[in-house]
């Protein structure tokens, strides 16, 4: 297998991404650009880049006069967003499964070797977060443009949960066989069977996730 590079700015991001996720930096904890570029031996400038790269995932916040903040991961937040996703995906997913031609459903199945592979990977969540957003996007054929819209924005609200889900929960050796049982129903063109499928999908990473948080709040507590 190739060596796989990655520049120091990944490397920074990979690292603070999982203390925020793991609860090693609480919410609202300030991140200093110079105490973290020491930590971990690097100077300021991917340290500044890593962070307006967690901003967009919704990590970090910047404040005026505060400086850079990790941001608050809740459980209101998850149900609402998990949710969303699953009626409106699941609406998406029932008006597109009689649109869906072979070609669509051989290039879902090739998004799902390359999710497999990802896992081989260093950077394994920023690989399998991305290509798990393709493969579902992949699937909502019909022309539901703001609906669409509204779906992508959500899974980007939710990705910061999805990486904890594969990061801390081991999520992703469920969603394998999940996905794969959600192409089957597609190809039968069951429309009942694939919307169930999506819907259980969806709903027990939510559960998973907020049972991972629930437990990194109890601890706070302690």
């Amino acid at each position: 297998m190739a060596i796989e590079y990655k520049t120091r700015t990944q490397v920074v991001v990979e690292a603070i991404r999982e203390r925020i996720l793991s609860g090693a930096i609480k919410a609202g904890e300030p991140l200093r650009q110079a105490a973290l570029a020491e930590e971990l031996n690097v100077s300021r400038i991917p340290v500044r880049e890593a962070l307006l790269q967690l901003e967009a995932e919704g990590l970090v916040r910047f404040e005026p006069h505060k400086g850079a903040t990790a941001t608050e991961l809740n459980l209101e937040q998850i149900d609402e967003l998990f949710e969303l996703r699953a009626m409106l995906e699941a609406d998406l997913l029932a008006r597109s499964v009689p649109l869906l031609t072979d070609e669509d459903l051989a290039q879902a199945e090739t998004i799902l070797v390359e999710l497999e592979a990802a896992l081989k990977h260093e950077n394994a969540a920023d690989r399998w977060s991305a290509l798990n957003t393709r493969f579902h996007m992949g699937l909502y054929k019909v022309d539901r443009p703001q609906t669409r819209d509204v779906v992508e924005n959500l899974n980007k609200n939710a990705d910061r949960y999805i990486r904890m889900h594969f990061l801390l929960a081991g999520g992703v050796k469920k969603a394998g066989p999940e996905h794969r049982e959600l192409i089957n129903a597609c190809r039968a063109k069951d429309v009942k069977r694939a919307c169930k499928c999506l819907t259980d999908h969806i709903l027990g990473a939510k559960s998973e996730i907020r049972a991972l948080l629930a437990a990194q709040e109890a601890k706070k507590s302690i």
